[in-house]
């Protein structure tokens, strides 16, 4: 066997001899021209960037090069390491590979931020405690769902599109808990709402929308106006029950879909955006998508109790 210094002096003579033999361009993906991180080899023997075959993916199941359907490779859900082009590259070009590693990881760092630049969604109205699955089939929200994967966060926002807007100043932070990938690469994504936000500013990032935010958090009351605060979610609450029990076929479809009215909170100012339950009969009461953003931007739970007070006052009092 070897012994250390014979080891260092094979090593380097590896490296020398494959040195004189390869470029960096030789270890370089076609499709990005830089060189391979995370390589992965095709059905047909291709080889390019994971990173840059998925994005290719996202728009036709075909191999970039040769044109070859790669459905079956899509349908699996699972790429093919390179292990020994990786080995090479390790051998003949540390401190390059070394670079494009801190490159890549200093953009995961920046995906990662979730009020700088966050990715935006833009569809339909989420709440926080609300499941909200999705279809997911544009090349641009593929890309978005594969990054909050990677970099770990699992997070994106959620926003209603808005006239002389891209989207609405209020959406909400929607956390992915399982997603199913579908044959044609398409996904299904079951994500729950987490925190609402505002939008400070918008921008954009590889086809999809991103914005920088600040988190909402409802006004803390004490004293006598928490005890009338009380009062009112209490009151509010068993009109809320009424309405459930009182509800006709329509009413019990959705309740079907959306699961019973949630039980009431012990505390009602622990969380930052209030009880679950106001969201659940927000996200499934007949209201105008612009009157539940209004209802959504409030930062005053006495405020959103006395409006779904008065909205559900009124939809009992409708005759069946």
């Amino acid at each position: 066997p070897l012994d250390n210094e014979e080891e260092t002096a094979a090593a380097k003579c590896t490296q020398l001899c494959l040195g004189e033999l390869l470029s960096i361009s030789d270890l370089e993906c076609s499709l990005c021209i830089r060189m391979f991180l995370k390589k992965v080899t095709t059905p047909c023997g291709h080889t390019f960037c994971k990173e840059c075959l998925e994005r290719c993916l996202d728009h036709r199941p075909n191999c970039p090069l040769c044109k070859q359907s790669l459905r079956e490779y899509l349908k699996a859900g699972s790429y093919s390491p390179t292990v020994l082009k990786k080995n090479i590259m390790l051998a003949t070009f540390p401190a390059q590979l070394a670079e494009r590693r801190e490159l890549h990881q200093k953009k995961m760092a920046e995906l990662s931020n979730l009020t700088k630049n966050i990715p935006i969604f833009v569809c339909t109205m989420s709440f926080p405690g609300i499941a909200c699955p999705l279809h997911v089939f544009e090349p641009r929200y593929r890309l978005m769902i594969r990054r909050c994967q990677e970099t770990g966060t699992r997070r994106f926002g959620m926003c209603i599109y808005e006239n002389g807007k891209s989207f609405a100043d209020y959406g909400c932070m929607l956390e992915i808990r399982q997603i199913e990938l579908l044959p044609d690469g398409k996904k299904m994504v079951d994500t729950i709402g987490r925190r609402r936000f505002r939008v400070l500013s918008r921008g954009h990032r590889d086809g999809y929308n991103t914005a920088d935010i600040e988190y909402l958090e409802d006004k803390k009351v004490a004293g006598e106006e928490l005890q009338e605060l009380q009062c009112l979610h209490e009151s509010t609450y068993r009109l809320a029950q009424r309405f459930c029990e009182h509800g006709d076929l329509a009413s019990r479809h959705i309740f079907m879909q959306h699961g019973p009215l949630p039980e009431k909170e012990e505390d009602i100012q622990a969380s930052a955006d209030g009880p679950t339950w106001c969201w659940w009969l927000i996200s499934i009461l007949p209201l105008d998508p612009s009157y539940q953003l209004n209802l959504f931007s409030t930062t005053s739970l006495r405020a959103r109790l006395t409006q779904l007070q008065r909205i559900l006052a009124a939809l009992l009092q409708q005759p069946p």
